[in-house]
């Protein structure tokens, strides 16, 4: 059997440390870059001079930030340590990019209302529980039936970035709504299993494990798509779950309908979410644990956009 090539390999080894599958194509797509910069150099033929030109080039000829800078060197890095299995003794020769930090954009409750009030369907749906619960965009479209406890009023996060599951709150004022969704999404499957389809992908090796359970109500995507795909791995139709860039093209044109002056985007209702919860005198900490934040300093960075600053201070030309 021949060996796998190199990056190849390298996907292999990150799915086998459990890296999500975003980080999977973006690791090795940044691998590849790197060995074409250097005209398909092999990468063992290579170190800190390379690597750096490389990283250099990404800065200075295509402008990206230091966080792209970043993901390129920990790629590279990951290659060098676990694929080739390299020491590496030029590591600490590496340059890397200081991240700048940025106020995020905050929209006030009046102006996230009025945004909702935009759209409408199912879009009106995502946007009240990205602000609602404060999910990421993909959080939420991955979410599946099994996930939302209405009994107890909350949302299970599963698998999100850190690959540290989370509750957040299913707020009360979309629990009708949702539910009304949840009763037409279960109509289309069922017409799927009527057409011997209505498998969903599953986790892992829960396939393997539990065979039937693609086809069970609590597995399916509470946002599913409008079509079925083809997967040729599994040589079977599926629904997949909304495409993000669906949700992102609604989000920019209902913001331009609201006449909305910000770039608003659907991570602004997770800012927005953070930074109202912490104007209404919530704990960082909760505010934290509820937005999944390893550190409490990342959420920290809301209270500089509180409406009275992160002291509760008033500018001298407003009345006391």
């Amino acid at each position: 059997m021949d060996k796998p090539k190199l990056l190849d390999r390298m996907a292999l080894v990150l799915r086998a440390r459990h890296y999500s599958s975003r980080t999977v194509e973006a690791y090795v797509w940044w691998a590849k870059r790197y060995i074409l910069f250097h005209k398909k150099r092999h990468p063992s033929s290579m170190g800190a001079e390379e690597a750096n030109a490389f990283l250099s080039h990404l800065a200075v000829d295509e402008h990206v930030s230091p966080a792209t800078q970043n993901q390129a060197m920990s790629a590279l890095l990951f290659l060098y340590r676990h694929v080739l299995n390299e020491p590496l003794p030029w590591l600490k020769d590496l340059i890397k990019a200081k991240r700048t930090m940025r106020l995020p954009v905050i929209l006030s409750p009046d102006q996230v209302r009025a945004v909702i009030a935009a759209s409408d369907g199912v879009y009106s749906l995502i946007f009240r529980i990205l602000y609602g619960s404060g999910l990421r965009l993909l959080e939420c479209l991955s979410l599946r039936v099994k996930d939302v406890d209405f009994k107890r009023g909350h949302i299970l996060v599963r698998d999100p970035k850190g690959n540290r599951d989370r509750l957040t709150m299913l707020p009360n004022a979309v629990e009708s709504d949702l539910k009304a969704h949840l009763d037409a999404v279960r109509i289309v499957h069922m017409a799927d299993l009527a057409d011997g389809h209505g498998e969903v992908w599953l986790p892992h090796r829960y396939a393997v494990r539990s065979p039937s359970a693609a086809t069970e109500w609590l597995w399916q995507w509470i946002f599913p798509a409008s079509s079925r795909y083809y997967d040729k791995t599994a040589q079977t139709e599926r629904r997949h779950h909304l495409h993000e860039s669906a949700v992102q093209r609604e989000i920019k044109l209902a913001a331009q309908r609201a006449g909305m002056t910000q770039r608003v985007t659907c991570h602004t209702f997770r800012h927005s979410f953070a930074t109202h919860l912490l104007e209404r005198g919530h704990d960082i900490r909760t505010v934290q644990e509820l937005l999944g934040h390893r550190d409490v300093a990342t959420t920290m960075i809301y209270t500089h956009v509180l409406r009275q600053g992160p002291k509760g201070v008033r500018s001298p030309l407003d009345p006391q």
